[in-house]
């Protein structure tokens, strides 16, 4: 587990923890493929219905033997998953990140040196309230749906039949006014 911080109590047993490199994400994804002598698969935290289905295809006997990198796009355009069967971090270092592209990006890097690219299904990441809300509706059932369902209560999130009875420049309750209308 690559970490910025302390691993505490909620760090099962069994995971290796090693300090997070500096500089830019690329570089930090960079330094963490890096300090691997195998195949390696970086996910992103912040994809909380990851489940070991997902990554069935990663784990399968043969999947190194047939993919030589795997791809799991993010909706937004990024990645939430990347697999090297040989670690290079010049993959990864001068791919934007955090733009709409990353991902396109990411992947034609992979294509490009040549490498036999597998795809894992596209997830919605957790980087706003509203994805935080779909997250939650897609993995009902899950531990981040009842922390949310807890923290959210269900009266204080509109649904579609409430945005689309907002008038442009009105606001819901609770909200400031949104010159923009609804989204």
């Amino acid at each position: 587990l690559v970490l910025d911080g302390t691993a505490r109590d909620w760090l099962p047993s069994g995971f290796d923890v090693v300090p997070q490199g500096t500089g830019r994400l690329d570089e930090r994804l960079a330094a963490a493929f890096a300090l691997c002598a195998g195949p390696a698969l970086l996910v992103g935290m912040d994809t909380p219905q990851l489940s070991a289905d997902l990554l069935a295809p990663v784990l399968a006997p043969r999947a190194w033997h047939e993919h030589d990198a795997w791809f799991g796009p993010a909706a937004d355009g990024g990645f939430w998953a990347l697999g090297l069967a040989a670690p290079d971090p010049e993959l990864l270092r001068g791919v934007p990140m955090s733009v709409p592209g990353t991902g396109a990006a990411q992947r034609r890097r992979l294509v490009d040196a040549g490498l036999r690219v597998g795809d894992l299904p596209a997830l919605r990441d957790v980087d706003t309230a509203a994805d935080a809300r779909l997250v939650a509706r897609e993995a009902a059932g899950s531990r981040f749906a009842a922390v949310y369902a807890r923290l959210v209560p269900a009266s204080a999130v509109p649904d579609r039949a409430d945005r689309s009875r907002t008038r442009p420049g009105t606001a819901r309750p609770g909200e400031g006014p949104s010159p923009a209308g609804p989204r």
